[in-house]
């Protein structure tokens, strides 16, 4: 996993949102979503690529680059993820399974 400054220099980051959910134990948890913003080569061109982070607010972060070129693509799985409060630990099983 690269850490936040390695991910800054290499791709841009759009905050979408936060989420306040409650775990089982009732324990308040808050979760930021962003987009991450950045190139891929695609053969002999380079176009506009987008990612996805969750961080947890005083925890753990999980982040997963070059998803898709396309901009909808890119919103409708982030959609999901804040519908759906997803967790640092069990965003790349999520991503796995939306592609």
């Amino acid at each position: 996993m690269k850490s936040e400054s390695e991910v800054n220099q290499a791709m841009r980051e759009l905050f979408l949102e936060t989420v306040e959910l409650a775990d089982q134990t009732g324990a308040v948890r808050r979760f930021d979503y962003s987009i991450l913003i950045g190139e891929m080569d695609v053969g002999a061109y380079s176009c506009e690529s987008y990612g996805v982070k969750v961080a947890e607010q005083g925890g753990e972060q999980a982040l997963v680059e070059n998803i898709t070129c396309s901009a909808s693509r890119i919103d409708e799985l982030s959609g999901l993820l804040v519908r759906g409060g997803v967790a640092p630990s069990a965003l790349h099983d999520v991503v796995s399974d939306w592609l």
